[in-house]
């Protein structure tokens, strides 16, 4: 009876928009999650081709997304937020549906690109319309409860998909495609516009938007934290793009066993995230973000020790304990850096992180297992990764205090 009170004062402390951003992502990510990470598996068989040009299809997503990262921060700081979350979802929805019929390298390729276009403008869309919603104060709890929410499909998806794909790829693919079309449909129907520049019945010139950049460029100590934190997510994309055919390949463990992997990644988000940020949100964030980088890279690096699953599972516990650090905090950092009217723009550059990430990392773990060996990815995700924490503890150092009391963001309401 106390736990069900609690979880009803929780449940009004945010508003009703945030738990459709909850339950909406909760049922996109379970179907997803049934397909990513399967995908370099299903391609690699697909194609036929050496891990290196398959690890490709990434770096051709990361670019799409790269261009469109910076597009869809204009265009939701413009028109707003819930159309574009809509296009997104729909979009991506299907992709997947067409992906289940590939067969050549160019048709991946396109797919991948479109992926790409489509995934930058949710993640923008999603973001900024939390910090409309949820004020500075609240902001890191939000996020750690879109992540359970994000984690608990991830449970899931991957557990379900590693069951499905084994049978029918054809089938899994179509579960991704249900769950983000009828999250776009929950958006569209139900989800209402909340852009402080509509409510206030302003909207800026476009070309303003696009020069706006320029100012999010000058925020030294935002880029710096971007550019760190982009060492850390490459380090990261090693693991999630790469693990499920480094697993297959070395050491036999089919898709149905290594589904189990993902889904220890996401149960513990879900049992240990709020429990985790009410300890992390103590610390200054830039530190937070060093300890989390440490746990995670020191997670990569454990894989070239592994020999089977269950040194595999090892070293997913560890990822997770940096992951539940870093992501939370990294969301809150961006979100409370920003000006309201800019939230778009900062958020697209701090989703440019996974977007280049995924760009390059799968590719160097590729040329590192093509030409050195396989356990050479691990050992080089890292190094990556430690350079991060560094970065991070520099940046605490030099900016703590100019971004822990009060962001800059925040001053300009």
């Amino acid at each position: 009876m106390m736990l069900f009170q609690k979880g009803l004062k929780t449940a009004r402390t945010y508003p009703r928009q945030f738990w459709l951003l909850f339950w909406g992502l909760l049922l996109s990510t379970t179907g997803s999650s049934m397909i990513w990470p399967f995908l370099m598996i299903y391609a690699s068989a697909r194609l036929k081709l050496p891990l290196t040009d398959v690890a490709a299809l990434m770096t051709i997503n990361a670019a799409s997304g790269l261009v469109f990262a910076f597009i869809a921060g204009a265009i939701v700081d413009h028109f707003g937020r819930k159309w574009v979350m809509v296009v997104s979802l729909v979009g991506n929805g299907l992709v997947y549906l067409f992906m289940s019929q590939a067969t050549s390298m160019g048709s991946f390729a396109l797919l991948m690109a479109l992926t790409g276009m489509f995934n930058p403008l949710y993640r923008v869309g999603a973001d900024a319309m939390l910090a409309d919603l949820i004020p500075m104060e609240k902001r890191i709890d939000a996020y750690s409860l879109l992540r359970m929410s994000n984690n608990l499909g991830v449970s899931l998806g991957p557990a379900v998909g590693g069951v499905l794909a084994s049978a029918s790829y054809e089938i899994a693919f179509l579960c991704a495609m249900a769950g983000l079309v009828g999250y776009g449909v929950m958006v569209l129907v139900f989800a209402r516009e909340t852009i402080p520049a509509r409510l206030e019945g302003t909207k800026p010139p476009a070309r303003e938007l696009v020069r706006g950049y320029g100012r999010v460029f000058k925020d030294r100590p935002y880029i710096t934290f971007v550019i760190a934190f982009t060492l850390i997510q490459i380090s990261a994309s090693l693991i999630w793009v790469l693990l499920g055919v480094y697993a297959k390949d070395n050491y036999g463990i089919l898709e149905k066993q290594y589904g189990l992997i993902p889904t220890t990644n996401a149960v513990m988000v879900v049992l240990f995230q709020v429990y985790v940020t009410m300890i992390t949100k103590k610390f200054s964030p830039l530190f937070a973000l060093a300890a989390g980088a440490f746990l995670y890279a020191s997670g990569v690096g454990s894989v070239a020790l592994g020999r089977g699953f269950w040194g595999f599972w090892i070293s997913i516990v560890i990822v997770t304990l940096g992951e539940l650090v870093l992501v939370p905090t990294s969301s809150t950092y961006a979100a409370n850096s920003a000006p309201p009217d800019m939230r778009g723009r900062y958020l697209s550059i701090y989703g440019l992180t996974w977007t280049l990430a995924t760009g390059v990392g799968p590719v160097m773990g590729g040329l590192l297992n093509d030409r050195i060996g396989p356990q050479a990815i691990w050992y080089g995700g890292f190094l990556i990764g430690m350079v991060s924490t560094a970065s991070f503890l520099l940046l605490n150092r030099r900016y703590s205090h100019e971004r822990t009391a009060l962001p800059a963001g925040e001053k300009e309401i």
